[in-house]
């Protein structure tokens, strides 16, 4: 089963193009600091302004790096669309993926009815684990605890879902209806709280910057030592908090640059570069910690 830690990566580009020289080095660099799953083409790595042949190559490109590696891969397939998730899904499973993470269908705002008949549908279409994403603050709709119960108790490859969702209060209604059902950080400033709280992992902005940290705070707390794991996420706030200080992924995205992790820093319109102020406030944080390649 899929657990433990797991970074969201940025898709970084060149001349408009994937940068897929780059693309595997990140990746690499993921493996080699203990990372237990990589997550393509999830909402951190621009998927909504990349074409399905890019989207799928994504998905090809960490399958190949991460075979033999131990390394799992969680592939983004998620759509507002549901016959394009179910292609996304068929080809991620074709390709090897371990499983999906489906992020609930942005813009036209689905009833709970028509959030579970999608979910249903995609989950249907594959064999490999389904991953349920919440996200409300950027899909718009919120894939509510009775629908979550739903879909856990009635399809059996929903194995988990990622919560973005911003509430610890939602976090123990989950854990406490379905405890079976695990519940994966998405917001790195509650990963501490939400492994404390039952999670089985996260799926972390951060990780690609610092994923040494977010390796060893997710496994102190899963091997109980919470206090431990306490202590990474506070040292972590910092940086947590500025790498939204922009529509995500472009704090980070403008991070790792600074870092020297990514040569080019380059968004798909309509994101853009972030402000002078964001810019700088970003160089400042990053003097606090220490960036390993």
């Amino acid at each position: 089963m899929l657990g433990g830690a797991m970074s969201a990566l940025i898709t970084p580009f060149k001349n408009s193009l994937i940068d897929e020289e780059a693309y595997e080095y990140l990746i690499n660099r993921q493996i080699r600091h203990g990372m237990d799953a990589c997550v393509p083409v999830g909402t951190t790595g621009e998927s909504a302004t990349l074409s399905h042949h890019e989207h799928m190559r994504c998905i090809e490109i960490a399958v190949n790096v991460c075979k033999g590696s131990g390394v799992k891969v969680l592939a983004g397939a998620g759509s507002n669309c549901t016959a394009e998730a179910i292609e996304l899904a068929l080809f991620a499973q074709k390709s090897g993926a371990d499983g999906i993470l489906c992020v609930s269908p942005y813009y036209n705002k689905p009833s709970q009815e028509g959030l579970y008949q999608h979910y249903k549908a995609v989950a249907a279409s594959v064999e490999i684990p389904v991953m349920l994403y919440n996200v409300p603050s950027r899909t718009g709709v919120s894939i509510e605890v009775e629908t979550a119960i739903r879909l856990f108790r009635e399809v059996k490859n929903i194995f988990a879902i990622k919560e973005a969702s911003g509430s610890m209060e939602r976090i123990i209604e989950l854990d406490q209806h379905i405890p079976d059902m695990a519940v994966f950080s998405g917001e790195d400033v509650i990963n501490y709280p939400i492994l404390a709280n039952g999670g089985r992992g996260v799926i972390s902005v951060t990780g690609n910057l610092l994923p040494d940290k977010i390796v060893a705070l997710t496994k102190f707390a899963l091997k109980g030592d919470l206090s431990a794991s306490k202590r990474i996420n506070n040292e972590l706030y910092d940086i947590n908090r500025v790498l939204f200080c922009q529509s995500n992924p472009i704090p980070i995205k403008a991070a790792m640059y600074l870092s020297g992790l990514i040569k080019n820093l380059e968004y798909r319109l309509p994101l853009v570069m972030p402000s002078k102020e964001n810019m700088g406030l970003i160089e400042k944080t990053l003097q606090n910690y220490e960036v390993l390649k």
